[in-house]
């Protein structure tokens, strides 16, 4: 949650007009808990959604995360509950495990830095182009995974996804 890729995201999802709620999963800072290899932060992201739902339960939402929460999101997303889009952030594409993409047809959009470590524009545009659609991937001019350099244009990118 403080890192500044998520203060962006966040940042830029407010600036449309977005109610924005952004979490530690459990173990990261000084949340409770420990590390649940993905099944456990799934269920943080869905307890977090269910908040959300509860305070603002007409409003339309898109799901947004980065690096290992780009996962989780999309994860949840894919499960067909509703959001409008799921924005994954700084995908990266060292994890192999992609069944949950397996026909998700929940609007996709992946933003990525064109020079990040962990998700290789070289490994992302073939996942991308073989997901089902619909499905966009957004390329930043960025120094590396967490956009350095190119905080703003990211942020602009975020804000103009939101707006649409």
């Amino acid at each position: 949650m403080h890192n500044k890729v998520v203060y962006r995201i966040a940042r830029g999802l407010r600036s449309a007009g977005a109610v924005v709620l952004r979490f530690n999963y459990r173990g990261v800072n000084l949340s409770e808990g420990a590390y649940a290899h993905g099944e456990g932060e799934l269920e943080d992201a869905r307890a977090a959604l269910g908040y959300l739902r509860g305070r603002y339960p007409g409003l339309p939402f898109t799901l947004a995360g980065f690096s290992f929460g780009s996962r989780i999101v999309l994860r949840l997303g894919c499960e067909r509950i509703g959001a409008r889009r799921v924005i994954a952030v700084g995908f990266p594409t060292a994890y192999k495990d992609r069944a949950f993409l397996e026909g998700c047809t929940v609007p996709k959009v992946f933003v990525q830095s064109t020079r990040d470590q962990y998700g290789p524009i070289s490994e992302l545009e073939p996942l991308v182009a073989s997901l089902a659609e619909p499905k966009k991937l957004v390329l930043v001019d960025a120094e590396d995974h967490f956009f350095a350099g190119a905080l703003g244009e990211l942020e602009r990118e975020i804000a103009s996804l939101n707006a649409g």
